[in-house]
């Protein structure tokens, strides 16, 4: 089987989407693959995955980037048994009929709330869609399959990693994380209040905060925490470590205790998946979440009680029986069978 894959980014460095890298690496293992991303950073797939970039990494501007998918399709459709569209409606929109033509099965994998035209207009032209979560994907569709996020779940296990990253302190201090774009709907003026709390009870505490401020108004959110921080005399408590590499993601959750995730958005956040595929203690106030973790890792998105809840869960062991659900759930292997089983039924 060859199959085209068509996607924003292939950069194994990426804090974002550096994760598609392993769904390429797993993909492959099934099929031949064809790749064309806006977008080329760094990469080691196999032999049998090839990786067309648009330009974007050299600057191409739109007409150029156009021209080439146009030629790209051209190229490569009459040889491939189907068409995978990661994320992008507009990739869908850009190809016109011309998978249509070539008598070509489309799916689309689409995970976010926003529902525009592009989107509207994708979902009649594909021949299905998936989606990770019932949230994830808010258009009435009969195109429309839920199969889990796609973790790797080998990526994250404890035993894959470094024992400097396995978890084990030795300052004594409790090590909250967090993972994510650092923006006003994440909440973490509330963890940063939290904080405030814990410091006056004297806990023995460190949050590390890894993500960026990419849209302008994430930059000026990121300014106002910057100063709720001096504020309240957190400097030597709360870090913000940056963006971290996907390939370097996992040992950045296993060197912390728990995992606190204070978004509201309603959607199965990735980052807590990927937590609890690590074994880490969570805590979350999303409702997304309400029935798959114990009542102790849920909370109000509220400081005092966030703050009870954290204290509560620094006393107890972690919970390893959350990687099963996420190996069961959400796991990589799952999906890569039913996008490939997908184009085996064409």
């Amino acid at each position: 089987m060859k199959l085209l894959i068509i996607t924003q980014k292939v950069d194994i460095n990426d804090d974002m989407l550096g994760f598609f890298h392993s769904w390429l690496e797993k993909l492959a293992e099934k099929a031949d693959i064809f790749v064309i991303a806006n977008y080329i950073g760094q990469y080691d797939l196999p032999k049998n995955v090839k990786v067309f970039s648009l330009g974007k990494e050299r600057g191409a501007g739109r007409l150029v980037k156009n021209l080439k998918y146009q030629w790209f399709l051209l190229k490569l459709l009459p040889k491939s048994d189907g068409v995978f569209f990661h994320m992008c409606p507009e990739y869908v929109l850009g190809a016109h009929l011309w998978p249509k033509i070539f008598r070509k099965k489309t799916l689309l994998w689409y995970a976010h709330k926003s529902v525009n035209w592009k989107l509207r207009f994708a979902e009649k032209l594909v021949d299905k869609i998936f989606t990770p979560s019932r949230e994830s994907f808010r258009l009435p569709s009969k195109k429309l399959e839920i199969t889990g996020h796609g973790i790797d779940i080998n990526k994250f296990q404890i035993s894959k990693l470094p024992a400097s990253e396995t978890g084990l302190k030795s300052d004594g201090k409790f090590k909250i994380i967090t993972v994510g774009r650092i923006a006003e709907v994440k909440n973490l003026h509330s963890l940063i209040e939290t904080a405030g709390i814990l410091k006056n009870k004297n806990f023995n505490f460190e949050i590390k905060v890894a993500g960026a401020s990419i849209l302008e108004s994430d930059k000026i959110y990121f300014e106002k925490l910057k100063n709720l921080i001096q504020e309240k005399e957190l400097e030597n408590i709360v870090e913000f470590v940056g963006p971290i590499p996907n390939k370097y993601i996992a040992e950045f959750y296993q060197s912390g205790d728990l995992f606190i995730n204070l978004s509201d958005t309603g959607s199965l956040d990735k980052a807590v998946l990927e937590a609890m595929a690590c074994g880490l203690k969570i805590l979350t106030s999303n409702e997304a979440f309400k029935y798959i973790l114990p009542e102790e890792n849920f909370t109000k998105n509220e400081p005092k009680e966030v703050a009870g809840k954290i204290e509560n869960l620094s006393k107890s062991e972690k919970n390893y029986s959350l990687v099963e659900y996420v190996d069961k759930n959400h796991g990589l292997d799952n999906l890569a069978e039913k996008i490939i089983k997908q184009f085996r039924n064409a």
